[in-house]
This record gives structure tokens, sequence and C-alpha cells, in this order.
């Protein structure tokens, strides 16, 4: 099965278990990605569906395997004669993904099978989780408390400090 997707105004074609560059996509490694401009998917010896222009059912999971920059380019411009030289470069952000699934009309079985055992596996860690995370929880939510605190205390200092200065401006001009 493969698939044809458009990303950063570029078209790919694409199977499951393919790793591909594109153009700079938010997300860290190991974040998932769904990719849901699908212009045409198929399988070798069917008739593939195209869209006009997308698929509307179709799309695409990838993860996000390396977030970096491309090789460096020089830009250079010059006209002769004239005196005129100018040298500029360039790295380009790319997104390294792997291509999971492909889910569409034609979507992949087996892709469905793998995703049934993570649902059963799923509330066995949900079970053992709340009771891991009980304290974690406080804990976190004291933590963001104290830094709003502290923020809002560095702000009024930092109002203060600015309010100081014009009220001895305007003490000033009435004293003239």
């Amino acid at each position: 099965m493969y698939a044809v997707i458009k990303t950063g105004g570029k078209q790919y074609r694409v199977s499951p278990g393919d790793v591909i560059v594109v153009e700079k996509l938010l997300g860290d490694a190991g974040a998932k990605v769904k990719l849901d401009q699908v212009l045409m998917v198929g399988e070798d010896g069917k008739d593939p569906e195209v869209g006009a222009p997308l698929l509307a059912s179709a799309a695409v999971n990838c993860e996000v395997v390396d977030q970096s920059r491309a090789d460096k380019i020089i830009v250079f411009k010059k006209k002769r004669r004239q005196g005129y030289k100018r040298t500029k470069g360039h790295r380009q952000d790319q997104t390294v993904l792997r291509v999971l699934d492909i889910n569409g009309k034609g979507a992949v079985k087996a892709a469905a099978k793998k995703t049934a055992p993570k649902k059963e596996e799923a509330p066995k860690a949900e079970a053992k989780a709340p009771a891991e995370t009980s304290e974690k929880p406080v804990e976190k939510a004291t933590a963001p408390a104290k830094k709003k605190a502290a923020a809002t205390k560095k702000k009024a200092t930092a109002t203060k400090q600015k309010a100081a200065p014009k009220k001895k401006a305007a003490a000033k001009k009435k004293e003239e």
C-alpha cells in the first residue's frame, strides 16, 4: 500500500515503514504526527483512489525521528565589472519522519490488529498509574504555582521600579 501526501509545498510517495525528510513540522523526536493532506491512496496491482484534490477520509500516521538542519548552501551574487559581490549562507530546518501506517479506504488490516493489543494494555497501565501518580500531581501542581507566584512578584517589583522614577520626574517638574 502507498499514498501520495502533500506537506511543505512538496509531494511525497510513501509506504508504511518509509523514512522521509520533509520541511520542518512541529513536534519533538518520538512525537506522533498525522498528515491529512492525502492526494492518492493505492495498492500494488489495484487501481488507486485519487482525490479531487484531496481524499477526505485518508490520513498518514508518522513518527518524528529527528529535528535537524540541512547542509549549508552558499548564496553568491555578483555583477561583473561593477564591484558588486554578496555572499550569504543558508541552512534549512527539516524533520525526519517514519511512516507508521496509512488510513484510508484501503486501510492496512495489519495496522488495525496492532492497535487492538495496545488498547488492551492501556487499561492495565492506567490502573497502575493512578496509584503511583496520586502523590506526583500534587507536587507538579505546587511547582507551577510557585513559579507563577515568583513571576508575579518579579512583575510587581519591576512595575514598582519603573513607577518610582516617573514619580520623581513628576516631583521635579512640580518643584520648578
